[in-house]
């Protein structure tokens, strides 16, 4: 078991992560959010490197300039964090293989997030899209995210390629999971989805390769905010499990 002032100290540090990553999507620099919540820009810093224990009532007052809950800012992973992975990328990235396989190394469950929206809506995703639109589907995302969580800690997630799209949902991932984002070259995502049957991408679409390269380039900033980065590119499912489990094995460790 960790010593306290280890884990009060990695408490802190997900706290400032938060509170950072909270502030970056609000478009707030240091100085204004210290403004807005009437405090300093030094104590802002210092509660975003973790190094401040902030009061109740301070982190009330960051939370509300922020525009996020205080609950949901609260809501720390004081345990299991690492227990769950969540892959995160494109459709055709490798989260469909590489996660049963990550699943049975870890003894894990696996489960797609995409399957349990499904599940919950009773259609197909193309129906929930035509009739619901993507606002819709992210609120069925979000009730199948918190589904999975209350599952247990023990988990591998492979998220849907839009999550990072709706900013609650993957917030609410990162915050839970130890998140991982698969990535691969555009050529790779193209001929992975071909050769899983899947002719959406170039049914009268002349130009699929340039949307998902331009698809790919509009998502990487959202993406490079999980826990790890890991290239699925001329590499093998084994190469790629062996590598995740050694980063939760010294994650754990530490």
């Amino acid at each position: 078991m960790q010593p306290m002032a280890t884990r009060d100290g990695e408490l802190l540090l997900e706290l400032g992560r938060r509170l950072r990553a909270a502030r970056q999507e609000a478009g707030l620099t240091v100085s204004e959010l210290a403004r807005v919540a009437e405090t300093s820009r030094r104590y802002v810093t210092e509660a975003e490197a973790g190094r401040a224990n902030l009061s109740i009532v301070k982190l009330a007052h960051l939370a509300d300039a922020l525009g996020v809950s205080l609950a949901g800012l609260c809501d720390l992973p004081v345990a299991g964090r690492g227990e769950r992975v969540a892959l995160v990328g494109l459709r055709g990235s490798g989260k469909s293989t590489v996660g049963p396989r990550l699943a049975l190394a870890l003894e894990a469950p696996f489960v797609e997030l995409d399957a349990r929206v499904e599940r919950l809506a009773g259609m197909s995703l193309a129906e929930i899209f035509d009739l619901q639109g993507t606002a819709g589907f992210h609120v069925l995302e979000a009730e199948a995210l918190e589904e999975v969580l209350a599952e247990g800690e023990r988990v591998v997630v492979a998220a849907g390629g839009s999550i990072v799209d709706s900013a609650p949902n993957f917030a609410r991932l990162r915050s839970t999971s130890r998140t991982i984002w698969l990535r691969a070259r555009p050529e790779e995502h193209f001929e992975r989805v071909r050769a899983q049957g899947d002719r959406r991408p170039m049914a009268d679409r002349p130009r699929a390769m340039d949307e998902l390269r331009d698809l790919l380039k509009r998502r990487e900033p959202a993406y490079a905010r999980c826990d790890h980065e890991l290239s699925t590119s001329d590499r093998s499912v084994d190469e790629v499990v062996d590598e995740i489990v050694k980063l939760c094995e010294a994650s754990g460790r530490g």
